[in-house]
């Protein structure tokens, strides 16, 4: 075998830092053998792994094709090591330093992830997160693809190899500006089906967890959406209902500022509670380092109230009337 795990790691901490130099000094090697290893990994391969504009280096088409399968095999190595007593998780963990590359769907990696990220980062702060945030079809293929380590998503999974895990229930709600006529009539009155129906409806583009989860919430019950405006992006669709273009089914999570500024209004239906589930997916040929576990782990302890700030009641259910 003509490839060590060596050349791996250098090759990964120039992906990293973005020069030889930088790199050099993360894993403690001269800038010169450094430069050295990595001319001589691409001359094995036959074939150049990072653009040169200037004195950056930026990963190519080739280089980033290889970035994921090199670092699955040097958090293999490193787990071999650790199993069999060779360092020390925590020093190597240090000197290294722990890289997450997380992938969120949207309502996850806007209104959750963050704080996630700042309440780990209190007990490890050596560790450094890449959050790459897309809808839910869009993070299955990233970690399919392995361009990330581990996904959150809010919607089905629709990638065959992957593992799917339950992580937390959401809970939905059914919310327009303060100023929408449904909001100005008695609030304490529950919306029939029939009005619900005949509304405009705000949604997420296909492809998206919200858009599949208020897909799957409500139409059993409505059947259908007499008008809908389309929009990319949760945050839209929040502004555009606060504006009064209609109403939306969205996270709880995501509407608790504009709940709490009173520019939207949470209404009251005949239609049962409404939730989904979160889940992790997670490419079996990927190992989970340390750190990955670890971080994983801290995402099961959190309880909603930690994350969200939200206390976690349940409204009651309601038999659905036509």
């Amino acid at each position: 075998m003509h490839l060590t795990l060596r050349q791996l790691q250098i090759f990964a901490a120039i992906a990293d830092t973005g020069s030889t130099t930088a790199a050099g000094r993360h894993i403690s090697l001269s800038q010169s053998a450094v430069s050295g290893a990595l001319n001589e990994l691409e001359e094995l391969l036959g074939a150049r792994l990072f653009d040169r504009p200037g004195k950056r280096l930026l990963l190519n088409d080739s280089g980033r094709a290889l970035l994921p399968q090199a670092r699955n095999l040097l958090d293999l190595a490193q787990r071999i090591e650790w199993q069999f007593g060779i360092g020390d998780a925590e020093t190597d963990s240090a000197r290294i330093g722990v890289r997450i590359r997380l992938g969120a769907s949207t309502t996850i990696g806007n209104y959750l992830v963050p704080d996630l990220i700042a309440a780990y980062l209190k007990t490890q702060p050596d560790t450094r997160f890449d959050v790459q945030i897309g809808n839910s079809r869009e993070i299955s293929t990233a970690v399919a693809r392995l361009d990330v380590d581990v996904g959150l998503i809010e919607g089905p999974c629709h990638e065959p190899d992957l593992r799917v895990v339950p992580w937390r229930t959401d809970e939905l709600a059914i919310v327009c500006a303060a100023n929408h006529p449904l909001a100005r009539a008695d609030l304490s009155t529950r919306r029939s089906l029939r009005t619900l129906r005949q509304s405009r409806w705000l949604l997420r583009e296909p492809g998206s967890g919200t858009r599949e989860a208020v897909e799957h919430a409500l139409l059993p019950h409505l059947d259908h959406f007499d008008s809908t405006l389309q929009f990319g992006s949760t945050e839209a669709i929040k502004q555009a209902a606060a504006a009064g273009l209609g109403l939306t089914c969205l996270s709880l999570s995501a509407i608790r500022d504009l709940v709490t500024l009173r520019r939207l209004v949470v209404l009251k239906t005949v239609l049962p509670r409404l939730t989904r589930r979160f889940y992790f997916v997670h490419h079996p040929a990927k190992p989970l380092s340390a750190g990955l576990a670890h971080f994983i782990v801290h995402c099961e302890s959190v309880v909603d109230d930690d994350i969200t700030g939200a206390p976690r009641g349940r409204h009651p259910s309601h038999r659905a009337e036509a």
